[in-house]
């Protein structure tokens, strides 16, 4: 397949996670040679540390990301890591491919109803293999849109005031105007000029839409105010 990314994405990364450098290696001219970044590690501690560093940057993930992961290694165990991605709520931005011998193979049916993008067992295709990490890629860059979309909605509306706070409330009830006159003790007109800065601070054109974008966001119901 041809891996095709929205252009203000940044470049993808696939994690190699193996305590073989010899695997890692392999893999990692593999990816160079459909034009895929990596970066190994050769233990789920080393990644795992790595990955807290890049997880306190605030702009993080700012392109698709996806894991190649070992199941057995000494240490800590590539299912071990697995649990604590699938903890941390990170499967959806950095999808999980486990590489498997052949007695591992249940376990990682069991791993990819848990949550794994998939598995390949060994030996396996070369181009199978770097298909399914394209795929993944393709899905992580959804996902790091999304979250990016989020965080925009919630920027725009921390710059709302406190009376567009209370206007937008009143909106997405659908209440009209003039009852959200009424009810704020302020004239229609002012009430008309609040939902006009609150429409244009979310970047939105109708109620309708407003309320959609609110109830995206996570923790918020935007019809019981803003949490």
């Amino acid at each position: 397949m041809s891996l095709t990314l929205d252009p203000t994405l940044g470049l993808p990364v696939v994690y190699l996670v193996d305590d073989e450098d010899v695997v890692r290696d392999a893999l990692a001219w593999l990816l160079r040679s459909r034009r895929l970044l990596s970066e190994g590690f050769g233990s789920a501690e080393a990644f795992w540390q790595h990955l807290a560093a890049r997880r306190s940057d605030d702009a993080w993930p700012g392109a698709p990301l996806c894991l190649v992961l070992d199941v057995r290694m000494p240490g800590t165990s590539g299912l071990e890591l697995f649990e604590r991605l699938v903890e941390a709520g990170l499967l959806a931005v950095l999808p999980v491919i486990f590489l498997t011998g052949h007695g591992d193979v249940p376990t990682a049916v069991a791993a990819v109803k848990r949550g794994a993008f998939d598995f390949v067992e060994k030996p396996f295709s070369n181009n199978a293999l770097v298909d399914r990490i394209e795929q993944a890629l393709q899905g992580s860059a959804a996902e790091v849109l999304r979250r990016r979309g989020r965080h925009a909605h919630a920027r725009r509306l921390s710059e709302l005031t406190e009376r567009e706070l209370e206007v937008m409330r009143l909106v997405v009830e659908g209440h009209p105007n003039k009852r959200i006159a009424d009810e704020l003790g302020i004239s229609v007109r002012t009430v008309e000029v609040h939902r006009a800065r609150v429409f244009e601070k979310m970047d939105v054109k109708s109620a309708v839409e407003l309320a959609n974008r609110l109830r995206d966001m996570p923790g918020h119901n935007p019809g019981h105010g803003v949490g």
